[in-house]
């Protein structure tokens, strides 16, 4: 009986042997016949590390799909090594799943693109940005074959059934407003502006979400040569301001922008200062600036590059950047208050619009501004401006004088808006410059 039963251990592990050798070379087989993305990583023990952190993030079915196709910028073991080191962990058990599945989406993108298809420029990843829908964007330079500024593309073409590998040497990191901002070389004035000007740390915060128009650096040589300057010459005081001016409170990719004014981070008398967005044949600020690439998204925001730099405008600089104003900034130069309206103010403007002037010459039986004098015009346009900045939420109920010392305005206040002298309508209201706020009427005021 004791015989029998060692006789049957015996081929019992024997065939078991059999079985488990059989079994490997299945595996093995497998392996090496899986040409999905996930399948070369595996076969190869430079990706090992790879390997665990997509099963870990449960990434790596994913990827094996033979039903789509992806572009993956493949981190080695050392890669990995160096992150864990930079992180200041022991392993990637250390790091939460959910982080660590960002990350590697972050190396990911939709679509085969080979070398040949790569030019220098911005990508979208597969990790989610900070809005709804959102992807955050991965920066190329062929030039330098690097990602982010950070990774260096070590080998290209590693060809799968599902897409294509490219091997890079440093883990990416998904990357803020600032961090894109230090990744491209065409934003080194920008980020040298923003150092001196100490708001880098603003926009690294994760905590906020922000919508930069970036300026490169052509953009900022332009500016400094009109100001016969260097950025040396320019005080934290002075471009702090200027900087502000172009970021935007919230995520306002291209696909919503929309014509009209928002409110800006730069602040004149303790308001925002109002960025007017134009959308007729591309997207245009302040109908001089041009949009030239759009949608870099970060982990706290979006980014939009632009031409020129921005200067926050004055009440006079905000009318001629708008075409609804043009018979109003003539009547201005005609009557040469250009100059007071300039000056450090602040200044409240009821604006009349192109119609409303219509209107004006239509009621006096005069062709245009033409038919009428400086001495005529200087009275009515000083009427329609107040000193001091003062915004809608401010406005009371009351007479208001002029910067006609003969006319006051008799402004009325209700639940339907503001009305001036009877029937003078604000249309839109705190439209706000750096020496006071315009408001929008659809009449001309007549002292």
């Amino acid at each position: 009986m004791k015989n029998s039963f060692k006789l049957f251990t015996f081929v019992f592990l024997l065939i078991s042997s059999f079985s488990f050798v059989s079994c490997e070379d299945d595996d093995s087989e497998s392996v090496m016949s899986d040409k999905t993305i996930t399948g070369i990583a595996a076969s190869n023990p430079d990706f090992s590390t790879l390997v665990l952190a997509l099963k870990r993030a449960g990434l790596d079915d994913e990827l094996a799909n033979p039903a789509s196709d992806f572009t993956v910028f493949a981190p080695t073991n050392a890669a990995f090594s160096a992150l864990l080191a930079e992180l200041k962990v022991a392993s990637l058990n250390d790091i939460p799943v959910e982080t660590l599945t960002k990350v590697l989406l972050y190396h990911v993108k939709s679509g085969k693109s080979t070398a040949m298809q790569i030019t220098s420029g911005y990508y979208s990843s597969l990790a989610s940005g900070p809005a709804e829908g959102s992807k955050l964007s991965l920066y190329v330079d062929m030039t330098a074959t690097k990602i982010n500024g950070r990774s260096k593309i070590t080998q290209t073409d590693v060809m799968a059934d599902n897409g294509v590998i490219h091997v890079i040497d440093k883990v990416l990191l998904p990357m803020s407003i600032a961090d894109h901002a230090v990744a491209n070389t065409s934003f080194s004035s920008l980020v040298a502006a923003l150092s001196k000007a100490s708001l880098v740390p603003a926009l690294d915060d994760d905590t906020k979400t922000y919508t930069v128009f970036a300026p490169t650096n052509d953009a900022f040589a332009a500016l400094l040569k009109a100001l016969g300057a260097t950025l040396n010459d320019l005080s934290s005081a002075t471009l702090s301001p200027i900087l502000l001016y172009h970021v935007v409170n919230g995520y306002v990719p291209s696909t919503v922008v929309a014509a009209g004014y928002v409110p800006t981070l730069s602040t004149a008398f303790g308001k925002t200062v109002s960025l007017q967005l134009s959308v007729s044949g591309g997207v245009k600020l302040n109908n001089t600036v041009n949009v030239i690439a759009t949608d870099v998204v970060g982990t706290n925001g979006i980014v939009h590059v632009i031409d020129k730099v921005l200067l926050p405008p004055t009440v006079v600089e905000m009318a001629q950047q708008n075409s609804i104003f043009s018979t109003l900034v003539l009547a201005v130069i005609k009557a040469d208050l250009v100059g007071t309206l300039s000056g450090a103010g602040p200044f409240t403007v009821f604006a009349p619009t192109n119609d409303a002037f219509a209107a004006l010459f239509n009621s006096l039986g005069v062709s245009g501004i033409d038919a009428l004098s400086k001495e005529a015009l200087t009275p009515i346009l000083l009427a329609h401006v107040v000193s001091g900045n003062v915004q809608s939420g401010s406005l009371t109920s009351g007479s208001v004088p002029t910067l006609n010392s003969k006319k006051s305005l008799n402004v009325i206040v209700s639940s339907n808006g503001v009305t001036i002298d009877g029937s003078v309508n604000v249309t839109k209201a705190d439209v706000q410059g750096n020496n006071g706020v315009v408001h929008v009427i659809n009449k001309v005021i007549v002292p």
